[in-house]
């Protein structure tokens, strides 16, 4: 099988304090004027754009140092909030390390990335079953847009390693940890180690 290994030059960067995971779902309010030429950019060649942890700063102002791991996104819909901001979905797609970033005088972060290949499909193991049921019972109550996935989903190792590290109130330092293994199973070793913090006494 073909590596689908890929660099991407001129990648627009945005720093936020949340971790995308791929497969995941992204809802951002957009205002600033190096984001909203970004979004216009994107959509214009329908191509993604790159979220990453901040590191230090802040998501608004002066630029931030992004993580060196991140997630492509590209985005799927738009909308406006009730006072008139923009707002797009996007979806998570492959993981990439930044190997060089530059700013634009706009105050814009732009990267050249090396994507990762997607992890291989690999079935649930049998010791963290728990783990997919857990994962059931949280996109319940917390995770609606979750609700329709396929069965088959719950028994895919890599799927509920993402899932859970999603709904689970885990700090952004563990999320970008969770992350950045590119091992599912070592993935879900961590959350099944996580997991008695959230348990009700």
């Amino acid at each position: 099988m073909a590596s689908t290994v890929s660099t991407l030059t001129d990648l627009p960067l945005f720093p936020l304090s949340t971790v995308l995971f791929p497969g995941g779902q992204l809802r951002l309010r957009v205002f600033e004027l190096r984001y909203l030429d970004m979004v216009r950019e994107c959509t214009r060649s329908d191509a993604p754009f790159g979220v990453c942890l901040i590191l230090e700063g802040q998501e608004v102002g002066a630029p931030a140092v992004p993580a060196a791991v991140g997630t492509l996104a590209r985005i799927t819909d738009f909308f406006t909030d009730a006072g008139g901001i923009l707002g797009i979905r996007a979806q998570g797609q492959e993981r990439f390390r930044v190997e060089r970033v530059h700013m634009r005088d706009n105050g814009q972060l732009r990267g050249d990335v090396r994507c990762w290949e997607a992890e291989a499909e690999q079935e649930l193991p049998a010791e963290f079953v728990l783990l997919g049921e857990v994962l059931q019972r949280l996109i319940e109550q917390a995770a609606p847009h979750w609700r329709d996935a396929p069965k088959s989903s719950y028994d895919e190792a890599s799927w509920v390693g993402y899932r859970l590290a999603e709904l689970l109130p885990l700090d952004v330092a563990e999320r970008q940890m969770l992350l950045e293994l590119r091992d599912p199973v070592a993935r879900l070793a961590e959350l099944r180690d996580v997991l008695p913090r959230f348990q009700r006494e």
